[in-house]
């Protein structure tokens, strides 16, 4: 009956044709909603030139696990928000992921809430990969890992954004002697409690073509050994694979259950620290020579490295996180309830550990390396 009322009121006045419009909208929508393009309507046969209907912001997508969301988000045919920091050189390998006009890449800064508000403000999909293996002058582990997901979980719930995804990580927890995961616990309450839909992702440690776990293992015959605390006999590890955990995030995108829920994502095999790092200088054929280095000795050695201008080879804290035993989660749902079978790491090694061969060995075969043993925890 109001409304009505107000509508022949509207024709009383003298007023535009737009004027009109604005008040009669106004009038019966009463609470502004989001409304979805035509544009963005599901259509076609699936596919990059098709429409998923899928909006996605992928914050952190410059990164090592970013590029394979992007690119899975971008094969099914979905229009990704790229924001960035960096040099534009450092996004050029995202560019033909997705069909012509389906990335916009997009200058944010992490501090300025309008900044993230232009970044998610057309979005129904939001994603947090950013991360952080040391800290720096400008940007701590809290900043990193709490502040500034808080501050895009509640700005994306402000904007009306139907799905948000954060990554954490398996062995975050409030108690651990290492500030990278003890701030990943508390980023993962943070997300929760202003994004109380949002999922959460718990990886353990990631290996792939650019990653900095195989990868900096291997580096370190450049040190003419592999040092570890107690010869790594008392850590346990279960790596996964990169494009395992990024098919994870799609499903749980598309799984309307998801909502609200903590995954673990972790590989299907379980190995002694010492048993993986033998495994992984095998297969560069390389000479192995592990010899065990006090904790306070590791932790002097990665202060002098922290001192570098440039990206530290290790830090005091990623020593701590090397060394610390993978969680058992059985109580979370894993890959498995994402349909994925998880990809064991002797199938995906060599693809990683290649280019560290020294030219006699580059196309040696897999045959020859003895396989890694498997343990329990």
């Amino acid at each position: 009956m109001a409304a009505a009322v107000q509508l022949r009121f509207a024709r009383l006045l003298p007023m535009s044709r737009p004027a009109i419009t604005a008040i009669t909208t106004s009038v019966l929508r009463g609470v502004p909603q989001r409304q979805r393009h035509h544009a963005l309507i599901p259509h076609g046969k699936g596919g990059r030139s098709s429409v998923s209907g899928i909006v996605a912001t992928v914050f952190g997508a410059t990164g090592f696990l970013g590029r394979y969301v992007v690119n899975h988000l971008g094969r099914m045919g979905s229009q990704v928000i790229i924001p960035y920091r960096c040099d534009t050189y450092d996004y050029m390998h995202l560019r033909p992921m997705g069909d012509l006009g389906q990335l916009i890449f997009l200058e944010w800064d992490a501090r300025d809430k309008d900044s993230i508000r232009r970044a998610v403000q057309h979005s129904n999909v939001v994603i947090n990969l950013i991360g952080r293996d040391w800290e720096t002058r400008n940007f701590d582990f809290e900043d990193v890992f709490v502040k500034i997901p808080q501050s895009i979980a509640q700005i994306s719930r402000e904007a009306g954004v139907e799905k948000f995804i954060h990554v954490s990580h398996l062995n975050a927890d409030i108690r651990s002697s290492s500030r990278y995961l003890r701030n990943k616990a508390v980023g993962e309450k943070a997300v929760r409690d202003a994004f109380p839909e949002a999922t959460i992702i718990k990886p353990s440690d990631i290996f792939g073509r650019e990653d900095r776990f195989l990868n900096h293992f291997a580096n370190m015959r450049s040190f003419g050994g592999v040092p570890l605390i107690s010869l790594g006999k008392k850590t346990m590890k279960q790596p996964v694979y990169v494009v395992d955990v990024s098919k994870g995030i799609i499903n749980a995108l598309k799984e309307p259950d998801a909502r609200g829920k903590t995954f673990a994502f972790v590989g299907p095999n379980q190995y002694v620290l010492l048993d993986l790092v033998r495994y992984i200088i095998a297969v560069t054929y390389r000479p192995y020579f592990p010899y065990p280095i006090p904790r306070f000795a590791y932790r002097f050695v990665a202060r002098l490295f922290e001192m570098s201008p440039f990206e530290p080879w290790t830090t005091r804290d990623k020593v701590e996180r090397i060394h610390i035993t993978d969680m058992a989660l059985p109580h979370l749902p894993g890959l498995e309830d994402l349909d994925i079978q998880a990809t064991p790491l002797e199938l995906k090694a060599i693809e990683v550990l290649r280019r560290h061969r020294t030219y006699r060995w580059l196309s040696s075969e897999m045959e020859d390396v003895r396989p890694v043993k498997t343990a329990d925890f």
